[in-house]
């Protein structure tokens, strides 16, 4: 089964060069059932990535452009007239996929992002007096352009936290981009196929399960999360002042799914602190809560992290 997520993994390469950090976070989530936020400036395959995973993994994908005057309907359906039959009928919009790319989340209003979130977390869609139960597996990529600063709606804390993990996408090295640029000029993209069936992700989904967490490492992730609530209880009392709200407790529970599917993706049967440090930031980067002091300062989250990695004590 390993070699099977490695061949998938080959066929993203295809067409996207680098970025190797977002192609195993992205199926980190999908394995855990979770969603993932990336952010990250136009122009790094955010789009690419994941229509080249769906096609990777035979699952039908859907785009959805978020605008200032979308409206809820847009992206769940709605109930249409239909003259001919004089009656009402439902008109599915495109949250009904497998994989869903939700482009640029923050430019779209607050009822909009409700109603997106509200799928992720309960897998179900109501239209008028039906409820549809979404196909599985069901899995949103959002992504959101920090250099829009007019027209956008930030998502707030308590939906951040809906999000298994968050992903700050960097520009490709230089090597990457000039392999990028001879691609496209020559137009010499790969087809990419399907290397993994439904079937096989349910598989794969157990063998995750079934990889070992030793004792000492599940304390050890609960200090972490711990560390971020109480920062003075672990020596770092200068961190006190710069935290409003540490991690929720979806970062524990997130957790002990995400280090099993790294450790499993890495092809051992068993988690290392490694692992837990590895993806760390991506878990907790968007639960923390900044005060007005970290941002006057400058203290980013990752920082914070940083520090609590560096001192709690590792088994």
């Amino acid at each position: 089964m390993i070699s099977k997520i490695q061949n998938v993994k080959k066929e993203v390469a295809k067409v996207v060069v680098g970025q190797e950090k977002m192609i195993d976070s992205l199926l980190i989530a999908l394995l855990c059932e979770g969603h993932i936020l990336i952010e990250g400036v136009p122009g790094l395959a955010k789009t690419t990535t994941v229509n080249a995973l769906s096609k990777a993994l035979g699952l039908n994908f859907k785009r959805a452009q978020f605008t200032p005057d979308l409206l809820p309907s847009d992206i769940l359906g709605a109930e249409i007239y239909d003259p001919q039959n004089n009656q009402f009928k439902i008109k599915k919009g495109p949250i009904f996929t497998n994989l869903l790319l939700a482009d640029e989340i923050n430019r779209a209003p607050a009822k909009v992002q409700s109603a997106l979130l509200e799928v992720m977390q309960e897998k179900q869609v109501t239209i008028g007096d039906t409820t549809f139960k979404i196909d599985l597996p069901f899995f949103v990529m959002a992504t959101q352009n920090p250099v829009e600063q007019e027209g956008v709606y930030q998502l707030p804390e308590a939906q951040l936290d809906r999000f298994m993990l968050k992903l700050v996408v960097d520009y490709n090295t230089k090597a990457e981009e000039l392999e990028i640029a001879r691609r496209i000029s020559s137009g010499k993209f790969e087809t990419i196929e399907a290397v993994l069936s439904k079937n096989d992700l349910e598989d794969l989904k157990i063998a995750i399960q079934n990889v070992h967490v030793d004792e000492e490492v599940e304390e050890y992730m609960i200090e972490l999360v711990n560390a971020t609530r109480h920062p003075e209880q672990y020596g770092l009392d200068k961190l006190k002042d710069f935290i409003q709200f540490g991690a929720s407790p979806r970062v524990s529970i997130d957790m002990f799914k995400a280090v099993k599917a790294m450790a499993y993706m890495r092809g051992k049967d068993f988690v290392t602190p490694i692992d837990v440090a590895y993806i760390a930031k991506e878990l907790m980067r968007h639960r923390i809560v900044l005060t007005y002091e970290a941002e006057a300062e400058g203290i980013t989250t990752d920082e914070i992290i940083q520090e609590v990695l560096e001192t709690v004590a590792i088994p």
